[in-house]
C-alpha cells in the first residue's frame, strides 16, 4: 500500500495516494514514514490542518529526524502558525547543521517576519552549503533587494536563472531588482520572459503593468492590470493597481468603482481602504464632511481597536529640562515633496531644543536623503520592521513627540501610530487632511490651508503655525529663470505639470473657457503618461467637445527634473486644477518665474497653493470662483507687461520669504511643540 501511494504521489496523483497512505497508516500505525508521507499528500491536496496534525505524529515516531521536522515546519508556515513553523524549522537544523532547505525556508520565514539580518545568515549558509541551488540563490536576491543592496541582488538572481533557466519566480525577481534600479527596459524584458514562463500568473501580469507605467506607457499597462484582475479576481491589490493606473490616467469613476471593490475584497486590510481614501480626495464632488465620514471608517476599523496593543508612554512634560525628542514616520525622506517641504526644517532645529529621530520606512537614499541623515540624532531603517515591532521601538526610544509624513498615502505606517507609541502625534504634509484617527492628536497647518471655523471636520486638533505649514527647499540647480515666452512665440502659453488624476471633465471645461477667450493661446500638460496615447486622445476628446481642438494641445510625459523645471521657460501662465490643486508643482511653477492661477477649495488638498502664495504675498492670482478664475487667467495673458515684472520678480520673492526660511520655521515650530508639550 505505502509503495503505491509513494508512485501514485511522484505522478502527481495526490488523491489516490493519500487514499493508499490512510490505508497504510491504518495497517501500520506507528510508522513515522506512513505518516510524514499521508502528511505530504494531504499538504499537496490543500488539507493543511490535516498535515500539520500527520507532521506532528511523524516527529513524535521520528523525534531524531530533521526531515520530519522540516515538513512540520512547512505546514505550520502554510497553516499561518509562524512561531511554530520557525520552531521545527530550527529543530531540523540541530539534528541536520547541512539541511540546505530548511536554511532556505527559515530564511523566507525571517524575511516575512521583516528580520532582514537572520534571513540574509540563513540564505547565505544555503548558498553555501547548495551553490546551485536555485531557490535559495532567487530569495536570497529578494533580501539583498529588500535591504537596497540592488547590484548584489541581481547578481544572485542571475545566478538562480543561470541554474535554471526556466525559474520563472527568479525571472520576476529580478525584474524587480531591474525596476527599483529605474532599468525599466531590462525589467520589462525580465518580466515578459517570467510571463512565458507562467502566463496565468496574476502576479507576474501585475508587475509587467506596473514597469510599464513606470515608462509612461499607460494603455498597455491597464491592459496587463485588467489580465491581473481576470486571473485573480478575488485578490484585492490586483482591483488596487488598476484603480491606481486608471486614476493616473483621470479616469475618476472607474478608478474609483475599482478601490471600492478592492475594499470590498479584503475588508481586513486597512491599506485597502487608505488607498481609497487617498483618491476620493481627486474626486470632483469631495467635501470636507464627507472625508471625515470616510476617515472616521478607517479608525473603526483598524484604528481604535490597535490601541488595546499600544506600548505605555510618558507624556513629553516629563521632558523638561532636557531637548524634547521629536521623531519623524516617512518613506520620503529624499528628493520627493515631502523631504522637499521639511527637510529646511529639520536641519534648522536646535538641537539643545529639539532632538530629531528619524525612521525612514523606504529605500530611498539620494543626496537629500543624506541631509536627512546628518539633522538626526538617530536614523532607523524601519521599513523591514513590523508595526509591533516599529511601535515598540519608538516607545523603547522615549520619542516624546512623533509625527506622521504620509497620512493615507501608499507608504503610510498608520498602524504604527494607532498602537499610540508616543503620547503627542501630529500628522504633517504627506498627508491630505485627517487622518481620521482617535489616536493621532494634532494636524499641522496654517490659517490658510485649515481657516478657522472648519474644525469639526478634522478628527484632530488643528496645530496653526503663523506664517506657512512647510518650508520649501527650492531645486537645487534649477535653470535662470528666461524671459516672457509669448515675445517670442507669438501666444500665451499656459501649462499645467499636475497629475491628471486632478484634471476631471470640470477643470477641462474652465480651462477651455479660457483657451477660447484668449487668442492664438494654447496649453501644454506635461505628466507621466500623458504622452500615452490612449491618455492625450481621451483628453483631446474632452477638449473637442468644448471647441478647443488638438492645434491649441500639447501633451507632454516625464522628463528628468532638471529638463522639466526647463519646460517652464516656455510657459507664461500656469493652470492649478481643483478640487485637488498643486503642491511642489505649485512652488516649482513660481521658483522659474510663472505665477499660477489657483481656486481654492473647501478640503485641505484643495487650498495648498493659497498657502503658498500668501507666504511670498502673491495673493492676487487667486481667486473667488469659479467665474474669476477664467477671468483671472485670461486678465493676466492681456497684460505682458505685467507678466513680465512677475516673471522676473518671483524667485527673489520666494527666496526672502517664509516659505524657504528655515530658521524662522523652526523657531515656529519649536515654540509650538513647546506648547503641545505643555498642554
Amino acid at each position: 500500500m505505502h509503495g503505491l501511494g509513494v508512485v501514485a504521489y511522484q505522478t502527481g496523483q495526490y488523491a489516490v495516494a493519500l487514499a493508499y497512505f490512510t490505508r497504510a497508516c491504518s495497517l501500520r500505525p506507528m510508522s513515522g514514514a506512513f505518516h510524514s508521507n499521508f502528511g505530504l499528500a494531504s499538504q499537496a491536496l490543500g488539507q493543511v490542518d490535516q498535515a500539520v496534525t500527520a507532521f506532528r505524529r511523524a516527529t513524535e515516531l521520528l523525534p531524531d529526524a530533521a526531515e520530519a521536522h522540516f515538513n512540520l515546519g512547512n505546514a505550520l508556515k502554510e497553516q499561518r502558525s509562524v512561531a511554530d513553523a520557525r520552531t521545527s524549522y530550527l529543530r531540523a537544523l540541530e539534528l541536520d547543521p547541512n539541511h540546505t532547505r530548511a536554511h532556505n525556508n527559515l530564511g523566507n520565514l525571517f524575511r516575512d517576519q521583516g528580520e532582514l539580518d537572520a534571513a540574509e545568515r540563513s540564505l547565505r549558509r544555503a548558498v553555501e552549503l547548495e551553490p546551485a541551488y536555485p531557490d535559495s540563490l532567487a530569495n536570497l536576491g529578494n533580501v539583498l533587494w529588500d535591504r537596497g543592496q540592488l547590484d548584489e541582488a541581481e547578481r544572485y538572481c542571475r545566478d538562480a536563472i543561470r541554474a535554471k533557466p526556466d525559474y520563472a519566480a527568479a525571472w520576476t525577481n529580478l525584474g524587480n531588482v531591474l525596476r527599483s534600479q529605474k532599468r525599466w527596459a531590462e525589467s520589462e524584458s525580465a518580466y515578459r520572459r517570467a510571463l512565458e514562463l507562467q502566463p496565468e500568473l496574476a502576479e507576474i501580469h501585475g508587475n509587467l503593468g506596473a514597469v510599464l507605467l513606470d515608462q509612461g506607457r499607460l494603455d498597455e499597462a491597464i491592459g496587463f492590470f485588467r489580465r491581473a484582475v481576470e486571473l485573480r479576481p478575488e485578490r484585492s491589490e490586483a482591483h488596487s493597481v488598476l484603480g491606481n493606473a486608471l486614476l493616473t490616467g483621470g479616469q475618476i469613476e472607474e478608478g474609483d468603482a475599482c478601490y471600492r471593490r478592492a475594499v470590498e475584497l479584503q475588508p481586513e486590510s486597512s491599506r485597502a481602504l487608505s488607498a481609497a481614501l487617498h483618491w476620493r480626495q481627486y474626486r470632483p464632488d469631495v467635501t470636507l464632511a464627507s472625508l471625515a465620514a470616510d476617515h472616521a471608517e478607517w479608525d473603526a476599523r483598524y484604528g481604535r481597536p490597535a490601541r488595546t496593543a499600544r506600548p505605555q508612554t510618558v507624556h513629553p512634560s516629563a521632558a523638561n529640562g532636557r531637548p524634547l525628542r521629536v521623531g519623524f514616520v516617512s518613506a520620503d525622506f529624499g528628493r520627493h515633496p515631502v523631504g522637499y517641504f521639511c527637510v529646511r526644517a529639520l536641519e534648522a532645529l536646535d538641537p539643545r531644543e529639539v532632538e530629531v529621530v528619524c525612521y525612514s520606512t523606504s529605500r530611498r537614499n539620494d543626496d537629500l536623503t543624506a541631509r536627512f541623515k546628518r539633522a538626526a540624532a538617530r536614523w532607523y531603517d524601519a521599513g523591514p520592521m513590523s508595526d509591533d515591532a516599529l511601535a515598540g521601538q519608538i516607545a523603547a526610544d522615549g520619542i516624546d513627540i512623533l509625527f506622521d509624513l504620509a497620512g493615507h498615502t501608499a507608504a503610510n505606517r498608520l498602524s504604527v501610530f494607532a498602537r499610540k507609541p508616543a503620547p503627542v502625534q501630529i500628522t504633517w504634509i504627506g498627508s491630505e487632511g485627517t487622518t481620521g484617527l482617535s489616536a493621532m492628536d494634532f494636524i499641522l497647518a496654517d490659517e490658510r490651508l485649515i481657516p478657522t471655523g472648519v474644525d469639526a471636520h478634522y478628527r484632530e486638533k488643528v496645530l496653526r503655525l503663523p506664517d506657512v505649514y512647510v518650508c520649501y527647499e527650492p531645486p537645487a540647480g534649477a535653470p535662470a529663470v528666461g524671459p516672457l515666452p509669448v515675445r517670442s512665440r507669438g501666444g500665451v502659453t499656459f501649462g499645467s505639470f499636475n497629475n491628471p488624476a486632478k484634471i476631471h471633465a470640470g477643470v477641462v471645461a474652465v480651462w477651455a473657457s479660457i483657451l477660447r477667450r484668449v487668442a492664438d493661446s494654447r496649453l501644454v500638460l506635461k505628466y507621466r503618461c500623458l504622452g500615452d496615447h490612449g491618455t492625450r486622445d481621451r483628453y483631446l476628446k474632452m477638449f473637442a467637445e468644448h471647441g478647443v481642438g488638438a492645434d491649441r494641445l500639447e501633451f507632454e510625459d516625464w522628463s528628468p527634473h532638471a529638463e522639466m523645471l526647463a519646460r517652464y521657460n516656455t510657459i507664461d501662465i500656469a493652470l492649478d486644477p481643483f478640487p485637488f490643486v498643486g503642491g511642489a508643482t505649485t512652488c516649482e511653477a513660481l521658483w522659474m518665474g510663472v505665477p499660477v492661477i489657483t481656486r481654492p477649495g473647501e478640503t485641505f488638498a484643495g487650498r495648498h497653493s493659497l498657502s503658498y502664495l500668501t507666504a511670498i504675498g502673491a495673493t492676487e492670482t487667486v481667486a473667488r470662483g469659479l467665474d474669476d478664475y477664467v477671468e483671472l487667467a485670461v486678465g493676466w495673458a492681456e497684460d505682458l507687461d505685467r507678466l513680465a515684472s512677475v516673471r522676473a520678480d518671483l524667485r527673489p520673492r520666494i527666496e526672502a520669504s517664509p516659505l524657504c526660511d528655515g530658521r524662522q520655521f523652526a523657531a515656529q515650530l519649536t515654540s509650538a511643540l513647546r506648547d503641545v508639550a505643555n498642554l
